[in-house]
């Protein structure tokens, strides 16, 4: 007889990013599977979301790399998971790894770890703290060039790992569907933003840090302005600086250098993603560094928009080049404005096209119903075996 799923899920933080989304999505479809589910968490915006009918939450330090605090956090956890009957521990993230892994040893709870980066070392002693992932019952990548890395960075583990597997992260294609979007919430959109309907916008999504690839964006903004004579656009930078503001006064430098002042727009935070998107001509994600799974490029696809991105990490999974949208070489900024401007060439029988294949990629490939049923289906064989 199968034991009930009892599912506690530790992750930093529960923001806006992938990761969390994905935790999310997943601790409440456990419940309607008629699991226990649980998340251990330090904070976050995605909490006031949390339905408290079918998730305890546990507020602890787990975001902490500081070992007293990881110490209180194997006490803690222990004692939750001894409590509550946890059958399974589903951790995220390297730091909360390190106490998840010995309340697995204490407890003898199944242990999975989910690699949603690349975790890069250049150390043995940061090579030794990313490892703590790839020990664990079952190591989940969550693509294909995640599981690859982990393959080529960390040959010395992979022969220890009991089960190792790739499920794509996924998203809720009901939410992001551009038929659920209502004309009155487009209009408040850019009426708040003072767009002009009439304006192509060009949409970049990303928190404001080097990598994600904003100044090579500028870059290519001033191409399409000076190389190719496009006047009549704005484009959306879309994301947070999270503290780096030495870096958001270095895109503004380079914005007041190319003079596109009227033309870029810092944007925080957007009400609802969907609609950000559903107003916009296009999405760039110009990532210098591989996303991890690129999470941008499938809601934009599932939006029915031409997504441009790097030609690295994720991305050549998420997108069919030339078919659900298209990928330009990577940091080079004339290659971003070139893919731009066969973009604005293109007529709507094409862009309809584009962005009706791209809608069928990720239902086909990246719904939220499937990574959750994929994830469920690998705890249910963890406990029964």
């Amino acid at each position: 007889m199968s034991s009930k799923l009892k599912v506690l899920q530790v992750i930093p933080r529960l923001g806006y990013g992938g990761a969390e989304i994905g935790c999310y999505d997943l601790a409440h479809y456990l419940k309607e599977q008629k699991s226990s589910s649980f998340i251990a968490t330090s904070g976050g915006e995605l909490l006031k979301y949390i339905d408290k009918k079918k998730v305890k939450l546990f507020r602890l330090p787990v975001h902490s790399k500081n070992p007293l605090l990881i110490l209180i956090n194997i006490f803690i956890l222990t004692f939750i998971v001894l409590f509550y009957k946890i059958n399974i521990l589903h951790v995220r993230s390297r730091a909360p790894a390190w106490s998840c892994y010995y309340v697995s040893k204490i407890t003898r709870c199944k242990l999975v770890t989910t690699f949603h980066g690349t975790y890069n070392f250049n150390n043995s002693i940061k090579k030794k703290y990313n490892a703590i992932m790839l020990q664990s019952d079952c190591v989940i990548a969550g693509s294909n060039f995640i599981f690859s890395h982990i393959k080529e960075k960390y040959p010395e583990y992979i022969s220890r790992i009991k089960k190792f597997l790739v499920i794509f992260r996924g998203i809720n294609t009901e939410y992001y569907d551009p038929d659920n979007i209502k004309e009155a919430d487009r209009i408040k959109f850019l009426k708040k933003l003072n767009i002009d309907a009439n304006k192509k916008i060009i949409l970049m999504p990303g928190r404001l840090t080097e990598w994600k690839g904003q100044e090579i964006f500028i870059e290519a903004l001033n191409d399409l302005k000076i190389k190719y004579g496009y006047k009549n656009f704005i484009a959306i930078l879309l994301g947070s600086d999270q503290g780096r503001k030495i870096y958001k006064k270095k895109l503004i430098r380079l914005i007041e250098r190319f003079r596109l002042n009227n033309e870029v727009i810092f944007l925080e935070h957007a009400p609802s993603m969907p609609v950000a998107y559903s107003v916009s001509n296009v999405i760039v994600s110009a990532s210098i560094e591989p996303e991890a799974f690129g999470r941008i490029s499938v809601e934009a696809q599932s939006m029915k928009k031409p997504i441009v991105a790097s030609n690295i990490g994720g991305s050549r999974e998420t997108i069919v080049d030339n078919k659900t949208g298209l990928l330009f070489s990577s940091s080079d900024h004339h290659s971003l404005s070139e893919k731009l401007d066969f973009i604005f060439r293109l007529d709507d029988t094409s862009l309809n096209v584009m962005g009706n294949n791209g809608r069928k990629n990720v239902q086909k490939k990246f719904n939220v119903e499937k990574m959750c049923f994929s994830t469920y289906s690998e705890y249910k064989k963890l406990i029964n075996a």
